[in-house]
């Protein structure tokens, strides 16, 4: 490669940029291959230095080798540092070019890491030092244990027929996972309704209508349009009187990926879910259940099994008298039918409560049990003033402050880069943080990182050691996609907007405060089942007076949040809190019985979902609607046999967050524990050793059920 062109990558040279930060205004598509493709070879050039050492294996040659390439002069980590922007970038700011390229490039990076998973010669060393090695730190321990099992998890262990086969399996199914993805963001942008008569807008508040006009503007066209994205899908569902408009809008939503065209996921899943069952059996395993929960804090199938049964016994009956009052409003109104519809011998029969009835109708019925309402909040939720706000508990908690820093380049113009400083004043973290829906960006909400923690040897010949570390700090993003601001608005959120900031804000913190040796021990590189609940943990401040005062005040009179509207939320925030239990114990059913498969799975997907869900569900469930096919947390986003964790760690979170209110919730000495203890240890222990250190004993689902006002069955 010619020196000149070296230094026209971006990634193949120093980012010149604050903090080492990502040059995004200087990368171009045409980069990412060529980065991709000569980390590739460097990779391949430091694994045959490492397996051709005639040194005997140690933990220092041959472990932090394979698990820290950054250890040292920094040469074979390009292929970290661009897949890492690139596959980032692909789910916040995609386009064609972009997925064709990840198309390109995907196989060749499965067949890279299988390369190295499956190198004998390679293997061989770890298994030596596995079997020999000196006296080890347990964080140390930790690396190997998890470096050697990582191994034998993707074949190392398989004769030349099974790796072969493991080969095969692993690069069809990042393919497939991919191309779902790719599908549903297709399907999610394609459909738009657009009204043109203002009529049809009956019942919608002022901040949709804005943003539909906003959205109808971009698009270059007259009245309003309203999207899938869910700050316009969920107004529309909750507000609109028309109901016809309602029910095309949740056809869209919960048909997408199942037509006659080329986004159809409904084979991508069922080929993923055999690929996943035949590795998993490939490796040893029953069922990619048993595989997946090896390493996990629920320990087995039967643990999984054992909470989601527990919840349907707490939870369940109370969902059913849930909806049966949301049903008894419904049948009371029989304003949205014809005048023939009207009587009332036909509501139950042929007009009874549908989908796309329910959050109208909880909406009707929250207005009237607590006089409460989203809209009614939304003014005093001015995003800026939540980005203080939930900045302003940080420093509360934990003492760390923000300041934006234009220098550090972003993605795109919604970006905003942070600079993250810790109590005494050294610098801690970069943070990204992307707010809003557009075009190339996927639905929902997540935390990811541009560059991770770990400790790095300033002089790779000398021992490691505090006069011979650097402390690399981390940068961490987190996307969303909340409400944006309008022409004439400023981007004005929900109570449920800001509890999903600091749900991804809680991810960050987990990320931010990482404080460990080894990159791949740092940060949210915990158990599936644990990683929630540093984000579910920060979720409970959102109804805290202490808290809304300081940031919730009208973004036009500059008035507080009134005592009174905050009574009235907390009185509310277990409204629906059983049906909302139910939905997410059925998501977990629906995961657990795609992977607890033994045998090739052939049934139709959509019977399949009603039938394996249907002990959760206190709702009729349509025939032909489907939830599998755009399910990206169990099919292409890691959470496959894992998906209970949500509520794993919400059992975690509610009982965490029990002990602050008994000791204060911004009490600092709690807030150092948790930070101490949980925060900044990543991997390094046992999930439950560390939650034990903080609290003292083992979490139990009662705090969870006295948050909820559940009582426990006695059947």
């Amino acid at each position: 490669m010619k020196e000149d062109e070296v230094r026209q990558n971006p990634f193949f040279l120093p980012y010149g940029t604050p903090h080492d930060t990502a040059p995004f205004d200087r990368i171009r598509l045409e980069d990412y291959e060529e980065a991709m493709l000569e980390g590739i070879r460097r990779d391949n050039e430091q694994i045959e230095k490492l397996i051709n050492n005639p040194e005997k294996p140690t933990f220092d040659n041959t472990i932090i080798s394979v698990d820290d390439e950054k250890d040292g002069a920094g040469y074979y980590d390009l292929l970290s540092r661009v897949s890492t922007v690139f596959f980032n970038l692909l789910s916040a700011e995609t386009n064609d070019e972009m997925d064709a390229l990840a198309q390109k490039m995907s196989p060749l990076l499965t067949k890279h890491a299988n390369d190295i998973r499956l190198n004998e010669k390679l293997f061989e060393r770890i298994r030596y030092v596995h079997r020999h090695h000196r006296k080890l730190t347990s964080e140390e321990k930790m690396l190997l244990d998890n470096c050697y099992d990582g191994f034998v998890r993707s074949g190392a262990l398989l004769d030349a027929t099974g790796k072969e086969r493991l080969r095969q399996l692993t690069e069809e199914a990042s393919m497939l996972g991919l191309q779902f993805s790719q599908n549903l963001l297709k399907e999610n942008k394609a459909f738009t309704l657009h009204i043109t008569d203002e009529a049809d807008l009956d019942g919608l508040p002022d901040t949709a209508r804005e943003a539909a006009a906003q959205t109808a503007k971009e698009q270059g066209k007259d009245g309003w349009v309203f999207t899938l994205d869910f700050p316009s899908f969920s107004p529309f569902m909750t507000y609109s009187t028309r109901r016809e408009l309602r029910r095309q809008m949740y056809m869209a939503k919960n048909t997408e990926c199942i037509h006659d065209n080329t986004e159809n996921n409904l084979e991508i899943c069922k080929r993923l879910i055999n690929i996943r069952r035949e590795l998993a059996q490939l490796l040893g395993h029953k069922t990619y259940a048993d595989y997946v929960l090896k390493h996990r804090m629920a320990g087995n199938v039967r643990g999984v099994y054992k909470l989601l049964n527990d919840l349907i016994a707490a939870y369940k009956p109370t969902a059913k008298k849930e909806v049966a009052e949301i049903e008894k409003l419904f049948r009371k109104d029989v304003s949205h039918l014809s005048p023939v519809d009207r009587k009332p011998s036909t509501v139950n029969c042929q007009q009874g409560m549908q989908p796309w009835d329910f959050a109208f109708y909880s909406h009707k019925l929250q207005l009237k049990k607590y006089n409460i309402d989203a809209e009614m909040l939304r003014p005093y939720f001015e995003l800026s003033k939540v980005i203080d706000g939930v900045f302003g508990l940080a420093n509360r908690l934990y003492g760390i402050t923000f300041k934006e820093n234009k220098d550090i380049p972003v993605y795109h113009p919604d970006v905003k880069a942070y600079e993250v400083f810790d109590r005494d004043g050294s610098y801690l973290a970069v943070f990204y943080a992307d707010f809003h829906p557009r075009q190339g960006k996927q639905s929902g909400a997540w935390m990811t990182e541009y560059q991770s923690q770990w400790m790095e040897r300033q002089d790779v010949k000398k021992p490691f050691g505090p006069e011979n570390m650097k402390n690399v700090r981390p940068h961490v993003s987190v996307v969303m996609n909340l409400t944006k601001p309008t022409d004439e608005k400023p981007a004005l959120l929900t109570l449920g907007e800001v509890e999903t900031f600091l749900h991804e804000f809680g991810h960050s913190l987990h990320g931010m405060f990482a404080n460990t040796r080894f990159e791949s021990l740092s940060g949210t590189n915990v158990w599936w089942d644990f990683v929630e609940l540093p984000s579910q943990f920060m979720e409970n401040f959102a109804i805290e007076k202490a808290f809304l005062r300081t940031f919730a005040f009208h973004y036009q009179t500059g008035e507080p949040l009134p005592d009174e509207l905050i009574d009235r939320i907390v009185r509310s925030r277990n409204f629906n809190v059983a049906y909302a239990c139910m939905r997410q114990v059925s998501f977990g059913l629906l995961d657990m019985a795609y992977y607890t498969q033994k045998d090739e799975f052939t049934d139709d997907i959509i019977p399949f979902e009603k039938r394996a869900w249907a002990k959760a569900m206190v709702t009729p469930q349509l025939p032909d609607t489907c939830m599998t096919v755009q399910f990206s947390h169990i099919m292409a986003g890691g959470y496959a046999a894992g998906y209970y964790s949500y509520k794993w760690a919400e059992v975690l979170d509610a009982d965490a967050f029990a002990v602050f209110k008994k000791e204060g919730i911004f009490n600092p000495a709690t807030a150092q524990r948790f930070r101490d203890c949980i925060l900044s240890k990543g991997g390094t222990e046992n999930p439950m050793t560390l939650y034990k250190r903080f609290k003292g004993s083992e979490p139990t689902i009662d705090a969870l059920l006295k948050r909820n006002g559940i009582r426990r069955s006695n059947k």
